[in-house]
């Protein structure tokens, strides 16, 4: 989209502000742009490292699947402690803590491998949410990034480029303005100093 602009020192001073602006953001855009790069990169491991541990030990217990249909309601998630950080402006959630209720069951009418089949749905558990929460950060983060690099590209290769554009522009305009008023004051002057000479 090219930029509209009047032929004065108004328009000069207006388009000087803009770029001015812009340049003047550039540099914190590119820093921003550059730690979210980091950050979606830092969020793409850990979600890797999540998925991996939650697949290790569903093969773990792969076998105990059939076990747990008998045990349906034994353990629920009672409360997932979410928080929000701050990262390059960017507010994302962090998992703090995940709390479990574990049904009211006789553990000593129970088979031996319940309490630890119980540790291990807890931690699978746990796991899922913390995957969840991860999946949401790097969302959040490669959306924030991807925001980001448009708006760098759009200053650095767009508008940046175009104010000076406008300001050449404008400034020549002005400068043939001037010249021509003084060249039009020297055919005038010219004009009347011939006329008091024939006079």
């Amino acid at each position: 989209m090219a930029l509209k602009v009047q032929y004065n020192k108004t328009a000069i001073q207006q388009l000087q502000k803009q770029l001015n602006i812009r340049e003047k953001a550039l540099p914190t855009l590119k820093s921003k742009e550059t730690a979210l790069r980091l950050e979606v990169k830092k969020a793409a491991d850990k979600l890797n490292e999540v998925k991996a541990k939650l697949n290790e030990l569903l093969k773990a217990i792969d076998d105990l699947d059939r076990l747990w249909i008998e045990f349906p309601e034994v353990l629920r998630i009672e409360k997932k402690d979410i928080f929000s950080k701050n990262i390059a402006g960017v507010r994302i959630p962090i998992l703090k803590e995940v709390k479990f209720k574990i049904a009211e069951i006789n553990l000593a009418r129970q088979p031996a491998w319940v309490p630890l089949g119980i540790e291990l749905l807890k931690e699978i558990l746990k796991l899922r949410v913390e995957m969840k929460a991860v999946e949401q950060q790097f969302e959040i983060l490669t959306y924030a990034r991807k925001k980001t690099t448009q708006k760098v590209n759009l200053y650095e290769k767009v508008q940046i480029p175009q104010y000076r554009e406008a300001i050449r522009k404008v400034k020549r305009f002005l400068e043939d303005k001037e010249n021509l008023e003084k060249a039009a004051q020297k055919i005038v002057k010219q004009r009347s100093e011939k006329k008091e000479e024939v006079a």
